[in-house]
């Protein structure tokens, strides 16, 4: 031990590597805002189009309404018709018109079986958009009327 020396630490050396994490969390911060910014911004022009009789769409979108009732009787737009009429019918339709879409409507009582046996009839005819109809639901204020 002497006096008048005191003990030196050696310095770390200055790093010469480049911290990437900063600027890699920045970078994913500026993806995550462009991405939830870029489409408002595409529809952020608001507009007054003028009106015109002439402007009405030309292809309406067709449809025909395929009803299933509690016995599994097949109605195609409110006519009875068998599974082989159905198909015919369904068939004629596709080649008609492809994009027509097919709205069915089936009562609560009807096997789940038969409903699927209806839209595969659809389906093979070449109709594949189906859409299922149903009742909207009660508001949980109102009273169900009673049949009596």
């Amino acid at each position: 031990m002497s006096f008048g020396r005191l003990e030196r630490t050696t310095a770390l050396p200055p790093m010469s590597d480049i911290n990437v994490t900063p600027l890699v969390d920045v970078m994913l911060v500026l993806v995550v805002i462009f991405i939830i910014t870029a489409p408002l911004l595409a529809s952020a022009i608001r507009l007054d189009l003028p009106r015109t009789d002439a402007a009405k769409a030309l292809d309406t979108p067709a449809f025909v309404t395929l009803v299933v009732d509690k016995t599994g009787q097949a109605f195609l737009n409110e006519q009875p018709r068998s599974l082989e009429e159905l198909a015919r019918q369904l068939a004629q339709t596709a080649r008609q018109h492809p994009g027509t879409e097919v709205q069915l409507r089936a009562d609560e009582a009807v096997p789940y079986g038969k409903v699927v046996e209806v839209m595969g009839v659809a389906q093979k005819a070449g109709l594949s958009r189906i859409g299922f109809v149903a009742e909207p639901s009660q508001p949980a204020g109102m009273a169900v009327p009673s049949g009596g």
